[in-house]
């Protein structure tokens, strides 16, 4: 069955909102018996102001023999990534499938998603993200805590530009995440004033400009 069937059987409510992100991974996090789980940072905007959201993605592979090839679920019933969104995670995961051949991709790939309220972000923007998650599970590479990175997917692996990048910004640095990943070239436009604003919330900003040089970055480890 194709992904997008697979993720579409199940319809799931927008967000979760809630006081604590962390408690609540505390939930869900680790189920007995797990093999790989990676959490992954997500950075989005809202449209009722520019202070951005911060949104978890919690992957957990368990490295079964069946079913084959790997199916993807979902884990809780609390964020449902639909529309661009399930478009960008699809890409993203068939990106990492491809960019993985020594692995055996089979068993089953349980997404958890945790939001604090409903973001306007429109999905590609998070593809990098979920590119660099989906990779690190299935190598079973642990992702630095206090790193994330926006971007969109491109089918080389290059990150491509995306919006609203100060309000990411200001989401990550309220959870306390120090290094912040953007597309390269994005740094220095003027109407966003990055530099400023890294000085500000004490964090650093840094370019990328592929998946690979953003998976060493955030994991410590050769793609």
């Amino acid at each position: 069955m194709p992904m997008t069937d697979r993720l579409n059987k199940r319809r799931l409510p927008s967000a979760l909102a809630c006081g604590s992100i962390l408690l609540v991974l505390l939930s869900v996090a680790s189920p007995a018996g797990a093999e790989s789980v990676v959490e992954v940072p997500v950075l989005g905007a809202i449209s009722s102001n520019n202070r951005g959201v911060f949104e978890v993605m919690l992957l957990q592979w368990d490295q079964k023999a069946s079913p084959d090839p790997i199916h993807l679920q979902w884990g809780n019933n609390r964020v449902q990534f639909f529309g661009a969104y399930l478009r960008a995670m699809q890409a993203a995961f068939t990106y990492a499938v491809d960019r993985t051949p020594a692995v055996r991709h089979t068993g089953t790939l349980t997404i958890y998603g945790l939001s604090y309220v409903p973001t306007s972000s429109d999905g590609p923007s998070a593809g990098a993200a979920m590119a660099v998650g989906f990779i690190a599970v299935l190598k079973g590479d642990p992702i630095r805590r206090g790193v994330a990175v926006t971007g969109t997917l491109e089918s080389d692996g290059r990150i491509g530009v995306v919006g609203a990048i100060p309000d990411k910004v200001r989401a990550a640095a309220r959870e306390g995440y120090r290094t912040i990943l953007i597309p390269r070239g994005q740094f220095y436009e003027p109407q966003w004033g990055l530099s400023s604003l890294a000085l500000e919330l004490n964090v650093t900003i840094r370019e990328v400009g592929t998946v690979e040089e953003a998976y060493e970055v955030m994991t410590g480890r050769r793609f």
